[in-house]
């Protein structure tokens, strides 16, 4: 173990891994240690009968500039959602697929035109605006919350209540829509381009990959840090470690422990129910499902449709997952009711293999959050993770790199 690294870099979630992996780029000593067992922090895969399941039901966005850098990326194998989604709301199911990303739905967008003529170009007007926008231009746009920007593009109530909110809700874990707009065109953009996609082995496999680019004996696992001290870091088993900078790549909460002046931030949370079907799906197609029907805005997909390798041969893993609620007597149950109406079938033998309750799914993002926070707090003393940007991979990512950006400029 180094004793006497360049930088100390607390955590290994996407953004102190990502800060490390710049840093011995350029040559700098830089050391990761993590209070876990294993890196990745909130993107992490468990294994449990030969199903990969992710803590709470997670999207990769390839067309994320921050993903498409990264290096090996091909060896992530991802594996692509339908670029659209299904809602089904009051008026019946509505289909957001471009016709010519999937034949198959060329009928359902015919019907949505004729339905709703208004809508569509509204939804194309906007969205064509986003494709060509700069990021400068995205986050110039005006500060107000989702739910208003939606109702001031045009869209009509019924489409935002059916469709929008639904699948925002499940994006952004914000049941009201009161996340940034600007961070909404954002991820719209990296929506429309690239669609969602899973790693063929879990999304764990994401920061694995970053790991696996660092220096043997980079990262320490299981060594949680007790203190930022005045030059450098004491470890809870006491040893202490000096460095001439220090980055704190953890979630914002730890952050707020470890450095004075960090405040604690807000959460979303979630609930995310995995269900082993032992015989085939009750759908075939890779597609995202939303309720917009019911009140728990629930978001649905048989993952083994996504990526054959999330369930055993023969079988299938459906996911579930229900915005800003945490598992509570009777949600189950609602959930499963739900399911059997979205997919038409009985879900009395569906097998609930898990239930993740996450109550610090992701940080809030309200219609005034900073898109982008300083990272340097001090001489030698730096923030990294996506509360330092956007609530998202993208914003994880991309934090790690300015962190490490800056500090190569600070002791250049």
């Amino acid at each position: 173990m180094t004793d006497t690294p360049d930088v100390v870099v607390i955590g290994a979630g996407l953004a102190g891994l990502t800060a490390a992996w710049h840093l011995q780029q350029a040559g700098v000593d830089a050391v990761v240690y993590e209070a876990q067992d294993t890196v990745g922090g909130r993107v992490h895969t468990d294994e449990v009968d030969g199903f990969r399941l992710d803590r709470g039901f997670q999207v990769l966005l390839p067309a994320y500039p921050a993903v498409r850098a990264l290096p090996g990326l091909a060896s992530l194998d991802l594996r692509p959602f339908t670029r659209g989604v299904i809602a089904d709301g009051p008026r019946g199911r509505t289909t957001l697929v471009p016709p010519w990303r999937d034949h198959r739905v060329f009928g359902s967008a015919v019907d949505l035109v004729r339905r709703r003529p208004r809508d569509v170009l509204a939804l194309g007007a906007f969205s064509a605006r986003d494709v060509v926008a700069s990021n400068k231009t995205l986050r110039g746009r005006p500060r107000r919350a989702t739910s208003d920007e939606l109702q001031g593009l045009g869209l009509s109530g019924d489409l935002v209540e059916s469709v929008f909110r639904p699948f925002l809700a499940g994006v952004f874990l914000d049941r009201e829509l009161r996340t940034s707009a600007r961070a909404f065109h954002m991820v719209w953009r990296s929506f429309l381009l690239g669609g969602g996609a899973l790693p063929a082995a879990g999304m764990g496999a994401l920061p694995q990959l970053i790991a696996s680019k660092l220096r043997a004996g980079t990262v320490h696992c299981a060594l949680p840090i007790e203190e930022i001290t005045g030059d450098g870091v004491r470890l809870r088993t006491g040893q202490e470690v000096r460095a001439r900078a220090v980055i704190t790549a953890t979630d914002a909460g730890t952050a707020a422990a470890l450095l004075p002046g960090i405040p604690a931030p807000a959460w979303h949370s979630v609930t995310t129910y995995y269900y082993r079907l032992d015989g085939p799906a009750p759908r075939t197609d890779p597609t995202l499902l939303v309720d917009g029907r019911s009140g728990l805005l629930l978001n649905t997909a048989v993952l083994s449709n996504v990526a054959p390798g999330y369930a055993p041969a023969g079988k299938a893993l459906i996911t579930a997952s229900v915005p800003e609620r945490l598992d509570e007597p009777g949600l189950e149950a609602d959930v499963r009711e739900r399911l059997s109406a979205l997919y038409a079938t009985t879900t009395r033998d569906w097998d609930l293999l898990a239930t993740y309750a996450i109550a610090q799914a992701l940080p809030v993002m309200g219609p005034n959050h900073p898109l982008r926070k300083p990272v340097r707090l001090a001489p030698g003393r730096y923030v990294c993770g996506d509360h330092r940007d956007t609530s998202s991979i993208q914003g994880a990512l991309v934090s790690g790199r300015r962190t490490a950006e800056t500090v190569l400029h600070d002791h250049s």
